[in-house]
């Protein structure tokens, strides 16, 4: 285990991972760092954590589903529904086109973000020791610290986006309509017909340039702030676990401040995630 607190704080930042060495694929299980440096590294203990809570969540609703009562809820069905009639009045306030998609995936986004992020709640030392004690000397538990992840499902997001925006619009519609013209009305800009044609082929292509940057920082945006609020958080619990026995009031007083970060950023990504598939759905 690690002798100072340098040490200390690289360990619990390093993930259980996977590579291929020589054509092998090989493991840092023995605090061995065969697998830094390399890009194509699989980090094990994100995707078994990741796999592992969202398993949790669709087997926690689909009990709740299976079982459910009409006359006195139990505490579990009442806090399901409590979460779904949430989500589902933040689709409609929201969301102003028609797929039977966006409810079911901003309940998926919600829940399985806020599980990932609740990981971070565990005192830092509990589960790696328990790790250490079987061998494994590496292990990271809170998925949204790791930038795979939030990017990953950023990325899905992006691909949705893209997705709705050319099935409702058209490739006329996005390419040319959203991305080249808007929002070059010459009318609104005060600019003549005239002129507005003799220069709408270069203001077309820098404004081309402008909104396929405002596109590409939609994901972008979406995994950082998730990922960097998660991760800072994180860092504050390994920096307070430093302390020892000293650290339990810093502990329980952090943690009961974090509780309110693990849920609005659980929230922030679900919210963006709508109104940008809102506005991919808006034809006009």
């Amino acid at each position: 285990m690690a002798s100072n607190s340098g040490e200390y704080i690289e360990h619990h930042l390093q993930n259980l991972q996977a590579c291929t060495v020589d054509g092998e694929w090989v493991t840092n299980l023995g605090q061995t760092k065969i697998c830094s440096g390399n890009i194509w590294a699989v980090n094990l203990d994100t995707m078994f954590f990741t796999v592992t809570l969202g398993a949790l969540f669709c087997f926690l609703f689909w009990r709740v589903a299976k079982n459910i009562e009409t006359g006195k809820p139990g505490k579990l069905q009442a806090m399901v529904e409590m979460v779904v009639e949430f989500v589902d009045g933040s689709v409609k306030d929201t969301f102003h086109g028609k797929s039977p998609v966006i409810a079911p995936l901003a309940l998926t986004i919600v829940c399985w973000v806020f599980l990932m992020n609740l990981m971070d709640l565990i005192p830092v030392d509990w589960l790696p020791t328990a790790a250490h004690l079987v061998g494994i000397d590496y292990l990271k538990v809170v998925p949204s610290t790791d930038p795979n992840v939030t990017f990953g499902m950023s990325i899905s997001v992006f691909f949705l986006i893209l997705y709705y925006s050319f099935k409702i619009k058209g490739v006329g519609g996005f390419v040319v309509g959203e991305l080249m013209l808007n929002p070059l009305n010459p009318k609104e800009l005060g600019i003549p017909t005239f002129g507005f044609r003799i220069l709408w082929l270069p203001i077309m292509a820098f404004n081309l340039i402008l909104e396929t940057v405002a596109l590409l920082a939609k994901p972008l945006s979406l995994s950082l702030r998730l990922f960097g609020n998660m991760y800072a958080g994180e860092l504050m619990f390994i920096l307070i676990a430093l302390l020892g026995l000293y650290q339990l009031p810093l502990h329980f007083g952090w943690a009961v401040f974090h509780i309110l970060i693990v849920t609005l950023q659980a929230y922030i990504f679900m919210m963006l995630t709508i109104v940008y598939l809102s506005q991919a759905h808006e034809a006009h």
